[in-house]
């Protein structure tokens, strides 16, 4: 069964973004970051999710992440699935903290309990099947909305949405162009899916 082994994110200074990785939610290993200048405008199309257990470790993560030099694009609030907000890195890349819980159950921590890569998609049941034929196993799936992809022993998860209805999440327009500035490392080979997020090994993601 394929899956990710590493996500890279393509920035200006990988070692001034690490310093904010590392300051904004105790992120080491979790990411790699490669030196790349690749023209790029608007929404890249995607975000990473982190998944905490309550409302006082989301607040802590946005905290931190603004006081490092992250841009706020959704106050953290309460919604129908639980509380949450979003914020922009200082490379681009666009970070979701969130908690299905909507009340406090102790002391707020640094915990981060999952990692999701969201990618934002033309045609979900399309993407969905591509993925499936490169080995995906399908976990959750509602329809042409979203779809969410078993992850095994992977650091990620990887899930799909209607890219205009992700934009709409986070609090950009839909609209972008150029490098997506993210590589997806698996077992499953090189390969590039409908909207062009690239895949590569997994031995080659390590090395890098």
């Amino acid at each position: 069964m394929t899956s990710i082994a590493s996500v890279t994110l393509d920035v200006a200074d990988p070692a001034a973004t690490q310093r904010f990785y590392t300051a904004a939610f105790g992120l080491d290993t979790q990411i790699r970051l490669r030196a790349s200048d690749a023209p790029t405008s608007g929404f890249r199309g995607f975000t990473l999710a982190l998944t905490v257990s309550q409302p006082a470790t989301v607040n802590g993560l946005i905290g931190t992440a603004l006081d490092a030099g992250a841009t706020s694009l959704k106050p953290a609030a309460k919604s129908l699935w639980g509380y949450g907000g979003v914020v922009q890195a200082p490379d681009g890349t666009i970070w979701k903290i969130a908690t299905s819980a909507k009340k406090d159950s102790g002391p707020a921590t640094r915990q981060i309990d999952e990692m999701v890569l969201l990618l934002g998609v033309a045609d979900v049941a399309a993407s969905k099947r591509f993925y499936v034929e490169h080995g995906l196993a399908v976990a959750k799936s509602f329809g042409r909305i979203y779809v969410e992809f078993v992850a095994g022993s992977s650091p990620v998860k990887l899930a799909l949405y209607r890219r205009r209805a992700l934009a709409k999440d986070l609090g950009v327009a839909p609209g972008g162009t150029g490098s997506h500035r993210l590589t997806i490392g698996g077992d499953g080979g090189h390969f590039t899916d409908p909207d062009g997020f690239a895949w590569e090994a997994s031995s080659l993601a390590t090395a890098k």
